[in-house]
Order: structure tokens, then C-alpha cells, then sequence
């Protein structure tokens, strides 16, 4: 099982593109907010030194914007 979280916007379309894939493929995520949690923004910027969403973690593994091929290589999954 992997631990997948995702830092996200309201507004922003892959955020939403990457979540209806997540759950498209069954997959459990944690979701943070970066709009409206500071704590969670810094934590992203300080991970990534940039403020662009989506940011995907799965378990140490960090892919910012939402790469399909490489979610589907981390998560070991097929078309």
C-alpha cells in the first residue's frame, strides 16, 4: 500500500484531473488545501522551493503537476 497526498487548489484544473484519476484507480489520498491552510503551503514550498499545484507525493517521492506516467510508474499501475 502507498501513501499518496496531494496539495491541491480549488481553482486549479490538474489538481481536479489528478484526483478523479486517484479515484478512477481506487487509490486513497490525503488532500491539502494550500489555498487556505498556510502551515500545509509552507510545507510544499519548502519541499519543492516553488508555489505550483499539484504537488503529489507518493510515499517519498515528490512529482510536481500531474504527471500521469510517472503517478502510474510510482504507483505500479497499468493503463
Amino acid at each position: 500500500m502507498h501513501t499518496v497526498s496531494i496539495y491541491t487548489t480549488p481553482s486549479c484544473h490538474f489538481c481536479h484531473m489528478a484526483k478523479e484519476y486517484f479515484a478512477e484507480k481506487g487509490i486513497a489520498y490525503t488532500e491539502f488545501d494550500v489555498a487556505a491552510d498556510q502551515e500545509k503551503r509552507k510545507e510544499m514550498v519548502d519541499m519543492t522551493k516553488q508555489l505550483g499545484v499539484p504537488v503529489i507525493r507518493i510515499d517519498d517521492s515528490l512529482i510536481v503537476g500531474f504527471n500521469k506516467p510517472k503517478v502510474m510508474e510510482l504507483l505500479g499501475l497499468s493503463e
